[in-house]
């Protein structure tokens, strides 16, 4: 099992019912016939804080294989310190190895007008907690087309339908390694 524990992109908010990139992940395990099953816990709003008290239950309750930690944006758009979503992100690291699974960060970027220094910081937390804790990491969930308007929604910051495709694709390249053979439960 893959649990997914993250914030709006990863809920799929503003999207249709079935058409976020999670959705689209769990069609791309049974078309490849990667025997896992797919439990979104993923959250819109939620903060690496939000996450870490979460966490616990969800890894009691779904038992996962993998958890991908796709969190951090709330915590940037709202100025949080970067050492506090990194020690937030450590704990969630720790949380998931210690109850069997592997772990992928997906990290994230944030807009220039926070400033240099802490648009730097904000986006080398997740290659940090990646490198130190010794997980898989894709370094930019938005990879490829971050600047490319038509593929958000009108809010500007929620990736639209057109760009779920393109998200799974970043997040596959992070994730398949994981997983190991065809079958593997």
């Amino acid at each position: 099992m893959i649990l997914i524990f993250g914030d709006s992109l990863a809920a799929g908010y503003g999207l249709p019912q079935g058409r976020g990139w999670v959705d689209l992940l769990q069609d791309k395990l049974a078309a490849g016939k990667l025997d896992y099953r797919v439990v979104n816990a993923s959250i819109s709003g939620e903060t690496t804080v939000g996450g870490r008290n979460r966490l616990p239950a969800a890894l009691e309750q779904h038992r996962p294989r993998v958890v991908v930690l796709e969190l951090g944006s709330n915590d940037g758009l709202r100025g949080q310190p970067p050492s506090l979503m990194r020690d937030n992100l450590v704990a969630m690291v720790e949380a998931s190895r210690a109850a069997g699974a592997q772990v992928l960060i997906i990290g994230m970027r944030i807009p220039p007008n926070y400033g240099p220094k802490y648009t730097r910081e904000f986006h080398a937390t997740f290659e940090e907690v990646a490198r130190r804790q010794r997980t898989a990491l894709v370094p930019f969930l938005l990879e490829g087309f971050a600047e490319r308007r038509e593929l958000f929604q009108s809010d500007g910051i929620h990736p639209n339908e057109q760009a779920q495709p393109l998200i799974l694709e970043t997040v596959w390249k992070g994730l398949r390694p994981l997983l190991g053979p065809l079958s593997p439960q």
